[in-house]
């Protein structure tokens, strides 16, 4: 509780931690702001029959149920990225630009990503609407209202972009992860409200399994997240002068799930791109457009498919992410540079081989916990029909996990100033 204090008596970090808060309660105004024309009713019943949706609709905070101008989150931004990082395999350049060319590098690169958020999310918000239009949820809108509404939805979410980037830079946490966090956070007391009055004790068994489900999962996300691998590193000896440097013995810490929620936010985005592809296609034509979005459509309410096909995105992507963050070659020539081995390994090649095999290693556990997490509500739902646990386990894994990131991060700048104080 001391800890939690001291944020509120250094003047920058609780500066900070103000203006964190303060984009959140921007980000919730303007999830309330519907653009025109929707029907609330067939709406809710729409949202209410989709799982993939209402999944969906719960990361935004019901945004989405509401058809908010900021309606599609951070999800364009979200493609935008796991493109731009697609690339970073194909194109060398690219690859050099985000990794070798430090901060300024990374910034043309992240200002790119920004560059092609704009177009997919007005692909993204005419599919969307499109999608909502043949579904019965929303009424059929001549070409000036819907440009309006994809100009409202495109700046919304560009906005929203600006918005996590805002928070980014306070160092508080993600951004992104943080927008996510607040959508489903702001759910909870509804969630909350509809459990208490529609108890019925014929439903206890769905209380006490959620009630499990959601202890296992914070008890695992926590194991895991903290969990990592203490590579040993040595630093050789040097003589300047009359004084002897190195020496030293210190730890690499190499973390279980270097990917944090990451992968499950990308596993989403790519679950939906279908059914907005579907609906984009209808511009060059109508008939294809309904084949392809009744064959998604089918295909992804199977609950064992869907939860196969979820397990192996989250799995994917949390190696994939893994890699594109963590570049062993790179560490291992920073180390050589500064004088520093592994003992018993020798430098340079070997060492970016040898820290490339642990990480593959203790990413397996990582990518595996975080594929059985995100299913096991639908296996759950599978075997008992409680929908319910669909959206509250993968939800809460989201939950805890940033805030687990928050924590860390907040505690490292307390460190920090206590040491410069000190």
């Amino acid at each position: 509780m001391s800890r939690f204090l001291q944020i509120f008596k250094i003047p920058d970090l609780r500066n900070k931690v103000f203006i964190v808060l303060s984009l959140l309660i921007v980000f919730r105004l303007l999830s309330a702001i519907p653009i025109p024309g929707i029907d609330p009713i067939r709406l809710k019943n729409f949202f209410e029959s989709s799982q993939l949706f209402g999944l969906f609709s719960v990361f935004s905070g019901g945004s989405l149920s509401n058809l908010s101008v900021v309606m599609l989150g951070v999800g364009p931004y979200i493609t935008a990225t796991i493109i731009m990082q697609l690339l970073t395999m194909i194109f060398p350049a690219l690859k050099v630009l985000y990794h070798e060319e430090g901060s300024l590098g990374r910034a043309k690169f992240n200002r790119y990503s920004r560059y092609l958020t704009v177009p997919l999310a007005a692909l993204s918000g005419y599919g969307f609407l499109n999608l909502l239009i043949n579904q019965g949820a929303l009424p059929e809108l001549a070409l000036l209202p819907m440009l309006r509404n994809v100009i409202l939805i495109t700046a919304g979410s560009m906005v929203l972009m600006w918005i996590g980037e805002l928070i980014t830079e306070q160092k508080l946490g993600n951004g992104t992860s943080l927008i996510i966090f607040a959508g489903i956070v702001s759910r909870l007391p509804t969630i909350v409200r509809t459990a208490v009055f529609s108890y019925d004790p014929a439903t206890l068994p769905t209380y006490i399994a959620f009630v499990l489900l959601s202890v296992v999962i914070i008890g695992g996300v926590v194991f895991v997240n903290q969990g990592e691998r203490k590579v040993p590193i040595s630093y050789s000896k040097r003589i300047r002068g009359n004084r002897v440097y190195g020496g030293a013995v210190s730890y690499l810490p190499l973390r279980v799930n270097q990917a944090g929620v990451i992968p499950i936010i990308f596993a989403i985005s790519i679950l939906l791109f279908p059914q907005f592809f579907a609906q984009i296609i209808s511009i060059f034509s109508t008939s294809v457009s309904l084949k392809l979005t009744e064959l998604v459509t089918r295909f992804l309410s199977h609950q064992i498919i869907y939860a196969i096909i979820y397990f192996a995105l989250v799995v994917i992507f949390t190696y994939f992410y893994t890699a594109v963050t963590f570049d062993s070659k790179e560490i291992s020539k920073n180390l050589q540079r500064s004088g520093g081995f592994i003992p018993g390994i020798r430098p340079g090649e070997s060492t970016g081989d040898f820290l490339a095999g642990i990480t593959r290693s203790i990413t397996l556990f990582g990518a595996l916990f975080l594929g059985v997490v995100a299913v096991l509500p639908n296996i759950t739902q599978i075997v008992t029909g409680i929908p319910s646990l669909t959206i509250g386990g993968t939800a809460l894994l989201i939950v805890v996990s940033v805030a687990l990131e928050v924590m860390k991060q907040v505690d490292s700048q307390l460190t920090v100033r206590e040491y410069e104080g000190a």
